[in-house]
């Protein structure tokens, strides 16, 4: 039986009651997302296990949101919240984005999400890991065109997509006048083909500005400098 948490240096992440545990992909758009210091209200769409959200408020003052459509992913962050530092600055709702939007009266600085990516595979037997890794819930489309709808002119969506979902996404954005400021190529190693993307959008229509990160180096197990650095503040052995 695998761990049921993950220990960081200032957290620990129950993830044993969600379909997605606790993984490169969010432990990197945790760190990699730029906080300003103006900041003051952040949305985690699909907080999952509370990872994020959890990231953010460590190098944040902000006021973080946080919702999940699954109800096992619901209350798995709403407990690893609880035992934090910072559970009176986050908020966990249980609730699709969709629903949220329609509801909410806040237009936030910044809007993070790991969001489900799988657009046609095999599907997963267990419903709660389906929802949680396929895009029938909630399409990248229908994340970008919800986004927006509570993002203040001045603010920002952060994402991490496979490199080809990532792209689409992109070209999607444009027609939405939502532009890739940043973009960042995700590399197991550096003799491996790309298999995720960081992005970055905003209003701002400027030139996006391109970088690529490696997680490990050709020996297995042994990060990369870059990813080091990144991750510093939370990994336990770094």
């Amino acid at each position: 039986m695998s761990n049921p948490y993950f220990k960081f240096k200032q957290f620990t992440v129950y993830h044993d009651q969600c379909a997605m545990k606790v993984g490169i992909d969010g432990v990197l758009l945790g760190a990699w997302t730029e906080i300003l210091a103006t900041d003051e209200n952040i949305l985690d769409i699909g907080t999952g296990s509370g990872l994020i959200a959890l990231m953010l408020a460590q190098r944040s003052n902000a006021q973080i949101d946080a919702i999940d459509i699954d109800e096992g992913a619901f209350k798995q962050s709403v407990f690893n919240i609880s035992l934090s530092k910072w559970k009176d600055r986050i908020n966990v709702y249980h609730n699709s984005l969709q629903a949220f939007c329609n509801k909410s009266t806040d237009k936030y600085d910044l809007i993070v999400s790991n969001p489900p990516y799988f657009i046609s595979s095999l599907k997963a037997p267990e419903k709660s890991r389906s929802t949680a890794r396929h895009t029938d819930s909630l399409s990248h489309e229908d994340l970008l065109e919800s986004s927006i709808k509570i993002l203040k002119k001045t603010g920002r969506i952060c994402l991490i997509l496979p490199v080809d979902e990532g792209m689409q996404s992109v070209k999607y954005a444009e027609s939405l006048n939502l532009f890739c400021n940043k973009m960042v190529i995700v590399h197991p190693k550096p003799s491996s083909i790309a298999k995720r993307i960081l992005l970055e959008f905003g209003f701002n229509n400027q030139d996006t500005l391109t970088s690529k990160i490696e997680i490990e180096t050709e020996q297995r197990h042994i990060y990369s400098t870059e990813f080091s650095a990144l991750l510093k503040d939370f990994y336990l052995k770094l």
